[in-house]
């Protein structure tokens, strides 16, 4: 009975990846720029494992305390992750009345929404995780039996992410007397909130570097060359690699809880749901008790972007999958912005200027890939989540050039805030003032709507008006290749601006003035980029407007 649950969902992927009678360009294209990108990230990794190894044994052990700070991270995003998505297709699936209506039994039922939620969940923190953690293999030279330990490390901890997700899904629905389905989600948000902040607190990431606040070197050198967490999952991972590139030696009992765990909370899953699982759907399934007057006594607005703006915010609200998860955005922009508060800049061996400025210059990438990620999760899915409705939108008399436009600056709108807070705010707290401030905010604020317009794009080719939710859409064909077009374009922005600002900000710390030939060379830059930007922008929104025309 299992293989035939997941037969659908095989089906769709071979047909998404390898489309029958004719070759997968798409499929190709989107392996070869992953393929660049994680050559991209290894490369990166390298360079920077690389220095902090050949320091001294100080710079080894606090390489390998961020090793196992990213496992505990990663671990983390997975279970959220997997929380969120398992809402929408353990309860809320559309599919669920037929499944129930069939002889499969639940333990069957599970197993199929375990695989699935498990690789829309974790297929983009694995790939992109997997080369960070390789260049540690490089770098400590740690041979061929590394290897195979970190693919079950990231194996293991991505099962355990999954079950644990699964099964505390089932049982949040249960515990919480919640009748409406925004309730369950909004639990959800919140623990993962609370739960993110002591995490990093626990950790305490601003210590690592900052030895004054030890009576003497070695406590501080046994502070940070301790094991991670040994009752958080991630740790064993952490520990069982950290401890075989250190010294060459095998834990046998950190390789057996990776081995066992995985299927132990499985199947502690898989008693979840057959003990907890009808009484938490009939739960998700109860009416709110809601109600609405027909007709209205507000003033007519024949302004069309204003009913396109309040419908998507209508649309954004009834979801509570969607809104709920600004919990989540709002606690990972306070993690966000607090690391630039503990940074040490003054223990820094370089005048404290030049740091501050390079990291507001890397900082204009980093709200890039945040930004990216955000709009892969709400602004591609946008065109498909009207399902249905949207033939009853081409009856209006609006282009679909202009429907798109107003989707566009609906959330271009709360993207722009979001990028100018995390700009700004970081800035404010590296002290970063003159041309650095204005380089970053701008450019910051060009990527944003860059990469607005291009999920927007490609929601719009790619439209999936059949798919049952947004979150079923991020493991499209079009979202991976909106993710690397945007990342890629990203950096390519950021590369390119290098040596200009370089020049230009040297130039202002030593001297306070700005050089003719130099600040030419920066607007050059800045003309370009937002040339480029304007140029992809409209050019993504033509052909969406094109594509859903032809599909009509």
């Amino acid at each position: 009975m299992r293989p035939v649950l997941l037969q659908p969902f095989l089906c769709s992927l071979r047909n998404r990846f390898l489309p029958p009678g004719r070759f997968p360009w798409r499929a190709a294209l989107a392996a070869a720029v992953s393929l660049g990108l994680c050559l991209l990230l290894y490369l990166v990794a390298v360079k920077v494992v690389g220095y902090f190894h050949s320091q001294n044994e100080l710079g080894i052990i606090l390489s390998i305390k961020i090793f196992q700070m990213a496992w505990i991270t990663v671990f983390a995003m997975l279970v959220f992750s997997c929380m969120v998505s398992a809402v929408s297709t353990l309860f809320l699936s559309a599919d669920n009345e037929i499944l129930f209506a069939g002889p499969a039994p639940l333990a069957d039922l599970f197993f199929m929404r375990t695989c699935t939620t498990g690789l829309y969940t974790s297929w983009m923190m694995v790939l992109f995780s997997l080369p960070i953690f390789a260049a540690y293999g490089t770098v400590f030279q740690a041979g061929l039996f590394y290897w195979p330990l970190l693919l079950l490390s990231i194996v293991s901890t991505a099962g355990i992410a999954t079950g644990f997700g699964m099964a505390a899904t089932i049982l949040l629905v249960n515990l919480f007397p919640a009748r409406r389905t925004k309730d369950i989600i909004l639990y959800l948000s919140v623990c993962f909130g609370i739960f993110i902040y002591f995490m990093f607190r626990l950790m305490r990431p601003e210590e690592l570097v900052n030895p004054d606040n030890y009576l003497d070197f070695v406590d501080y050198l046994s502070a940070i060359s301790g094991p991670a967490a040994p009752y958080v999952p991630a740790a064993w991972a952490a520990n069982l690699l950290s401890l075989y590139l250190l010294d060459r030696e095998l834990d046998p009992l950190l390789v057996g809880l990776l081995t066992v765990s995985p299927f132990t909370i499985y199947f502690l899953g898989e008693w979840a749901m057959e003990r907890f699982f009808f009484s938490g759907f009939s739960k998700s399934q109860e009416s709110f008790g809601g109600h609405r007057l027909f007709g209205s006594r507000r003033r007519y607005r024949p302004a069309t972007w204003r009913w396109i703006f309040a419908k998507e915010l209508k649309l954004f609200l009834r979801d509570s999958a969607e809104w709920s998860q600004l919990f989540m955005i709002a606690a990972l922009v306070v993690v966000y912005l607090y690391n630039f508060k503990v940074l040490p800049v003054q223990q820094s061996a370089f005048q404290e200027e030049y740091v501050t400025n390079l990291i507001s210059f890397l900082n204009i990438g980093l709200t890039g890939f945040v930004v990216a990620s955000l709009a892969a999760r709400f602004v591609y899915p946008a065109v498909g989540a009207e399902g249905g409705a949207f033939f009853i939108l081409r009856t209006a008399p609006l282009s679909l050039g202009r429907y798109l436009f107003y989707k566009y600056l609906f959330y271009a709108l709360p993207f722009t805030a979001l990028a100018a807070v995390l700009l700004a705010v970081s800035n404010h707290l590296l002290h970063v003032e003159g041309p650095m401030w204005w380089i970053s905010v701008g450019s910051g604020l060009v990527i944003t709507w860059m990469v607005v317009a291009l999920a927007l794009g490609f929601g719009a080719v790619h439209a999936d008006f059949k798919a049952e939710n947004r979150a079923a859409s991020l493991g499209s064909m079009g979202a991976v290749l909106f993710l690397f077009t945007a990342i890629g374009l990203e950096l390519l922005i950021v590369f390119a601006g290098g040596m200009p600002v370089y020049r230009v900000t040297r130039r202002y710390i030593r001297h306070g003035e700005l050089a003719g030939g130099d600040l030419a060379t920066l607007l050059l830059w800045g003309a370009g980029t937002v040339l480029v930007g304007a140029a992809v922008s409209l050019f993504m929104l033509r052909r969406g407007a094109k594509r859903l025309a032809e599909a009509l």
